[in-house]
């Protein structure tokens, strides 16, 4: 393992203590005793044959007592003979499942033994001889957690990623991305790509190569739970699991320069409205390129100190749709209706009227994209200012996985 190993916490042995359990009939209970070896230097046992007819049988364990360390894989090795069957379980109804070995010899898990965690294992031979062996792994001083967008089993649109925020740093990114297993009802073409999201924390994003079609059905399969994230970061103790749907075809157009945004589902505009975007030439001015609709949040207070902006402003708002971390956001602007559709004069979101928000608020999903156009801005969407991978090239997000 690697300098990680020093963060488990190990405990005395108990009564609990990993141990090879050897159950035969009473009337080879003083054969088992006698001609029988147990709990040598490499963790091994031996019993006679379930039926008293078979040859004695004897695994060994790779992991063993009663704080044993986790993060690895568990190999059963049999001391002569073929395996059969292995079963592995965990004290609260898990499984590893894992594969025999051409020779028949040995059994290695597919997945690592996850920390805290008492395991039983169960093996038979080819000749009918059996043995158990338990152990239990050291629990983990700290604990990685993360964060899953969107929401379950919700519909998006066709620019929504998936997301993974990090509680703790990940410095093992490609064990942690290789245990991120995607799959979708279309064989969808889509790469994981590394960020720091605008909170600062690690996180990591997969986007299709293209936006979304309708109707994909989409499954995050995080099968974490026995990983360790690397120095500061911490193991993980379970699986997560996400599925989703993609919802219609929507684009948002927001025309900076001519202070107008529409609205088109499946290649067809369905409505347009007058807006005034944010004041250019500072930090009022609005973003460009792909933003995605992160939460319609409806009537939220607004201030300006929360973004930087000192006391410019302090406003109940309306049909407030997010667009960013950095607090741009679609929404209702009635006091600033003389420069709809001729000029922009905003704090850096995109206002409308109440009737013109609350049509497109009706309308918009968490996930539509915003495609933002114009001189008038102060830059692009930073990939980690909430969603704004689709701000960077296939060929250059590709680079970002770190299988790749």
């Amino acid at each position: 393992m690697s300098s990680a190993r020093p963060r488990i916490r190990r405990t005395a042995p108990t009564g609990r203590s990993a141990r090879l359990a050897l159950t035969v009939p009473a009337a080879l209970l003083a054969a088992a005793l006698t001609g029988c070896s147990g709990g040598g230097a490499a963790g091994s046992a031996a019993r006679e044959g379930g039926d008293g007819k078979g040859p004695g049988t004897s695994i060994s364990v790779s992991l063993r007592g009663a704080a044993a360390v986790p993060g690895e894989p568990v190999k059963v090795t049999l001391a002569r003979g073929k395996l059969k069957t292995v079963s592995v379980t965990a004290g609260e109804g898990g499984a590893l499942t894992g594969k025999i070995s051409a020779d028949g010899r040995t059994w290695t898990s597919e997945r690592a033994a996850a920390p805290g965690t008492a395991y039983t294992v169960e093996a038979e031979d080819a000749d009918g001889g059996s043995d158990t062996a338990t152990f239990t792994t050291a629990e983990a001083e700290k604990v990685n957690k993360l964060s899953l967008a969107p929401g379950k089993n919700t519909t998006v649109g066709i620019a929504q990623p998936l997301s993974v925020v990090f509680d703790h740093p990940v410095k093992n990114k490609a064990a942690v991305e290789k245990a991120l297993k995607v799959s979708t009802s279309n064989r969808t073409e889509g790469s994981w790509g590394w960020l720091q999201d605008y909170s600062g924390k690690d996180r990591v994003d997969w986007r299709p190569k293209e936006y979304w079609k309708p109707g994909t059905k989409v499954t995050l399969a995080a099968e974490l739970n026995g990983i360790d994230t690397g120095a500061d970061g911490g193991w993980f103790v379970r699986d997560y699991a996400r599925t989703f749907t993609i919802g219609a075809a929507q684009v948002v157009k927001v025309d900076l320069d001519g202070h107008r945004l529409s609205l088109h589902r499946d290649g067809r505009q369905v409505l347009t409205a007058p807006m005034s975007g944010g004041t250019p030439g500072g930090d009022k001015a609005s973003w460009r390129g792909t933003a995605v609709l992160m939460s319609k949040e409806g009537t939220i207070n607004m201030r300006s100190e929360t973004v930087g902006l000192g006391d410019a402003y302090d406003k109940m708002v309306d049909y407030s749709m997010r667009l960013t971390w950095s607090g741009m956001y679609a929404h209702a602007a009635p006091w600033n209706s003389g420069y709809f559709g001729n000029a922009n004069r905003s704090s850096g979101c995109l206002g409308m009227s109440d009737a013109d928000a609350s049509a497109l608020y009706g309308q918009v999903r968490a996930g539509d994209p915003f495609e933002i156009t114009g001189a008038d801005a102060k830059g692009t969407v930073a990939e980690g200012n909430g969603y704004g991978a689709w701000n960077v090239s296939w060929s250059d997000w590709q680079t970002k996985s770190a299988l790749k």
